[in-house]
């Protein structure tokens, strides 16, 4: 508890940062201008939302140990057939099992509202869904969204998952099989996107998921704005409570968040497997910008994979880092073709275990017949303007069925335990103005 604390006051301690950088006049890392669609920090504001309903006023009980899926559903399901709405949660404790937001309706969690998730996991009916790279039918998240253009989520309050037993379950599963997979164990995802363009979400907090916490499939223009996620990561809480998946997604914008949880931060998908790039329900994730973000424990900040195909043109800005992992993870299976290219990370500060890891990521690997093994690419990846404590600065191994290529580290003071670069690894290798340990290495 001392330690959840302690993780809690620095993250209040980061949300007071401020953070001053000039985005304007601004390219993505191939030279592609930014539209000033990511410049555009407005939030939404609940009386543009349209008619409000509020549950309390539709059925829905202040009772906060019963669980009223149905009773919240009919009030959304209400919203929609009259033209849609915004689907207030009041100040109060909600228990819910899966929710489904029609089109033309939006969620706003009021001031010291909760909507709590069941950890019954018979309130979320299992229904077609993607997971770890692949569609499939699986449980559904808390709160979901399918089809539903310009959904937001906003307010000040909480969406908790609620997780504990599903953890344990997962633990405990764990112990009997140290090989099996997430998908053994039945849990649910805080919330789920998918097909759904112009979506925000802002202020809110969304803590304990069972699962991944946030979770975007194939949507587009997406605004993640001054979110607070959190799970616990001590021995035995929280496992794959991942703070933000984007699976195949294109114009994302997260800014001014906080997030710190059992296992990546941020994860680019996209699909996995020897022919993942010739799947219909796979695909790449292009223009992403994370700025003026801070992470607390994670195991990367920002990952790509390990179920990925092709990530292009993303930045990670102006960013504080304590206790994270890795800083960036590129995850490199050997049994998917791979091309993670254009990302640059600038203006880094804080601590971490490894600043960049390049490693073969075997987990579950099967290359389900296929002769080969597919080659992976990493190109034009960029450090810029990074101040960092770290063990290891360069994770990066040798691989034949890996091309690295056109890196550059330009502005960067490290304080590192192992301080070894292997250059050889990298064809195109530029380093200017790189102190590590107080030594100059270019």
């Amino acid at each position: 508890m001392k330690n959840v604390l302690r993780l809690l006051i620095c993250l209040i301690g980061f949300s007071q940062i401020t953070f001053s950088q000039n985005y304007t006049n601004d390219t993505f890392p191939d030279g592609t201008v930014i539209p000033n669609w990511f410049t555009d920090y407005s939030k939404i504001e609940l009386k543009n939302l349209g008619k409000k309903y509020c549950i309390t006023d539709y059925g829905v009980s202040k009772d906060s140990t019963k669980i009223q899926t149905i009773a919240i559903q009919k009030v959304i399901d209400k919203a929609a057939a009259n033209g849609g709405g915004v689907i207030v949660i009041p100040k109060g404790v909600y228990l819910s099992g899966a929710l489904f937001f029609k089109p033309k309706t939006s969620l706003y969690i009021s001031d010291k509202a909760t909507l709590k998730g069941s950890d019954d996991i018979s309130n979320y009916p299992i229904m077609p869904s993607r997971m770890e790279g692949q569609n499939l039918d699986y449980f559904p998240a808390l709160v979901n969204a399918y089809g539903v253009d310009n959904f937001s989520i906003s307010g000040k309050g909480t969406i908790n998952g609620n997780g504990r037993k599903y953890w344990d379950a997962f633990w405990a599963r764990r112990k009997i099989n140290p090989k099996c997979t997430n998908l053994e164990v039945s849990r649910p995802r805080l919330v789920f996107v998918w097909n759904s363009n112009n979506v925000q979400f802002q202020d809110v907090k969304m803590i304990n998921s069972g699962f991944w916490t946030n979770h975007f499939y194939k949507c587009n223009n997406l605004k993640i704005i001054d979110v607070y996620i959190y799970s616990p990561h001590q021995k035995g809480d929280a496992p794959s409570t991942d703070a933000i998946d984007l699976d195949i997604c294109t114009n994302v914008l997260i800014k001014g968040c906080t997030m710190s949880v059992n296992d990546d931060a941020i994860a680019l998908k996209g699909g996995k497997g020897p022919y993942a790039d010739q799947d219909i329900n796979n695909g790449p994730n292009a223009n992403i910008i994370v700025e003026d973000c801070q992470f607390g424990f994670c195991h990367s900040a920002l990952t790509n994979g390990s179920e990925s195909i092709h990530n292009r043109n993303v930045i990670m800005r102006n960013c504080k880092i304590d206790g994270a992992s890795i800083v960036l993870h590129l995850k490199m299976r050997p049994d998917t073709p791979q091309r993670y290219e254009y990302i640059r990370l600038e203006n880094i500060k804080g601590e971490a275990k490894t600043c960049l890891l390049i490693l073969g990521w075997k987990q579950f690997f099967d290359l389900k017949g296929r002769p080969d093994v597919p080659l992976s690419y990493g190109d034009h990846i960029t450090f810029k303007n990074i101040d960092l404590k770290c063990e290891t600065f360069f994770g990066v191994e040798k691989d034949p069925n890996v091309i690295l290529s056109n890196f550059t580290f330009e502005n960067l003071n490290i304080e590192t335990t192992n301080t070894a670069i292997d250059k050889s690894i990298i064809k195109g290798f530029s380093i200017k103005n790189v102190t590590i340990n107080k030594e100059r290495i270019d």
